[in-house]
């Protein structure tokens, strides 16, 4: 069995530099360097006034607000979501949430593939790219070959992304 117990997990802050309200502490406990075979597991943070910037995912996500209260925007419909609901995000359509409360906003996403690929309206830090994506987006002519946990590698033979989860591709 895989596992990961949230309070454990080395969470990142990413944001867009110059501006404060777009931060959030993110981890992917579960992807294919993890040993996950069709899934992608995202946990992040959005603390009182800050929010996770417009974008869109390769994959359909499932999103579980464990706890806070948050404006969610998906494509041109808004709704707040509070701890216990969940919510569908079609693939590549644009999406955002707002930490709209005076308490920590935490969320569990849950992908439908294992390879997904995240693009932000702008370059996200500290990876001064739009374009995000976990496990690490392989060129075009690349296949995942081993991917049955750490030590998984590419056709070449290189590290499928151990041991950070989060990578950025050139826009």
């Amino acid at each position: 069995m895989i596992g990961a117990q949230i309070d454990g997990l080395e969470l990142r802050e990413v944001s867009y530099g110059d501006d404060p309200t777009m931060r959030v502490n993110v981890d992917f406990p579960f992807y294919v360097g993890t040993g996950t075979r069709n899934t992608v597991v995202v946990y992040f943070e959005l603390q009182p006034g800050c929010r996770l910037g417009s974008h869109t995912d390769s994959a359909e996500e499932i999103l579980l607000i464990l706890e806070g209260s948050a404006e969610a925007t998906v494509g041109d419909e808004q709704a707040r979501v509070s701890a216990g609901d969940l919510a569908v995000v079609p693939a590549m359509v644009p999406h955002a949430l707002r930490n709209m409360g005076h308490e920590t906003v935490r969320v569990v996403g849950f992908f439908s593939s294992n390879v997904v690929t995240s693009t932000f309206d702008r370059p996200l830090m500290p990876f001064g790219q739009r374009v995000v994506g976990t496990p690490p987006v392989l060129a075009e002519d690349e296949v995942p070959t081993g991917t049955d946990g750490p030590g998984a590698v590419g056709k070449g033979g290189e590290p499928l992304g151990q041991p950070s989860a989060f990578s950025y591709v050139a826009a």
